[in-house]
């Protein structure tokens, strides 16, 4: 999806506004899983979630020296996408607008509108939210920035380079599946560096579209039930359903108890605060462990973003509803 030579633009983007993120293998972890398990914590980026990395990619390559300066921007979210656009367009002198589907995580929200963007709620999920967005590009004359693209992939693969430069060749790296660009960039920097690492992709067994999509062979379209909201995606990319299923080792489903176990895993084993699909991955290995043992992996804690009363109610012990 990238080459070298695009991968070292979005380098230059994604370093000129954040510092690389810490991966570590935490020793209760490992004890846990019974794997060398190390976390990648992109929860530790300036938005608390990877998709910054590819929104300041996103940014620089659409502001290159000649091209036409937009109007404004626009985009539909259920969050962490949302808040890296406005994040990079904010270095551009960029207005944003963030459509969101009704009910989505006020704290997601408030984090959107305090990075400047305005807010629009429509439609109950985000595939409506998306289809609105595209309606008001036309009618606002606004740049569409989608959800998935090869730029936003260039940018989140800073993540996968960094993984590997510290942990080395691993035999497997679990990520969740949002739309797609983190296990996307992920394949795309395994297969640039010439490793022979798994990538296993993870879904909620409430949003299985990604699934579908690998054991079809072409997208599939699913409903959409799951409290982790990173990864409440009905509709699949087409571009990133090819590249999955060309490049990914297999997709694991987990369910929202196996989600929220995991996130509480992770809080107690090393104390970060994981959102529902940030835990996904370490569901994923929890669920695989004993075919994994004696091999070193890595999970993807893809952000750490969740409203506070319903990460309460993960660490009381509950399983929040979709």
């Amino acid at each position: 999806m990238f080459t070298e030579e695009d991968f070292e633009q979005a380098c230059r983007a994604v370093y000129a506004a954040m510092q690389p993120t810490l991966a570590h293998p935490w020793p209760l972890l490992q004890q846990a899983t019974g794997v060398k398990t190390w976390v990648k914590h992109e929860n530790h980026t300036p938005t608390g979630a990877f998709k910054v990395r590819g929104g300041l990619n996103y940014l620089a390559r659409l502001m290159e020296d000649g091209a036409p300066r937009p109007a404004g921007l626009i985009s539909a979210t259920r969050g962490n996408h949302g808040q890296s656009i406005p994040f990079a367009a904010a270095r551009h002198g960029l207005p944003v607008t963030i459509v969101v589907p009704h009910g989505n995580s006020r704290e997601k929200n408030a984090a959107m509108r305090a990075l400047g963007a305005e807010l629009v709620e429509h439609g109950t999920i985000f595939d409506e939210a998306k289809d609105h967005a595209a309606q008001l590009a036309k009618e606002r004359g606004l740049h569409m920035v989608p959800s998935f693209h090869e730029w936003l992939v260039a940018g989140v693969a800073t993540y996968a380079r960094e993984l590997f430069e510290t942990a080395g060749e691993l035999d497997a790296v679990y990520a969740p599946i949002g739309m797609g660009s983190g296990l996307c960039g992920l394949i795309g920097m395994r297969d640039l560096l010439g490793l022979k690492t798994d990538i296993i992709g993870v879904v909620a067994e409430g949003a299985p579209a990604y699934l579908h999509s690998w054991k079809a062979g072409t997208p599939v379209s699913a409903p959409v039930a799951t409290f982790a909201d990173g990864m409440a995606v009905g509709v699949p990319h087409e571009q990133a359903v090819a590249v999955i299923n060309r490049g990914a080792a297999r997709i694991v489903a987990v369910s929202d108890d196996e989600i929220a176990e995991a996130m509480r895993l992770l809080h107690t084993a090393t104390h970060n605060t994981a959102e529902g699909a940030g835990a996904a991955a370490l569901a994923a290995l929890m669920k695989e462990r004993e075919n994994m043992r004696g091999k070193r992996c890595a999970v993807i804690l893809s952000g750490g973003n969740i409203d506070a009363e319903k990460y309460a109610a993960v660490l009381s012990g509950e399983t929040p509803g979709p």
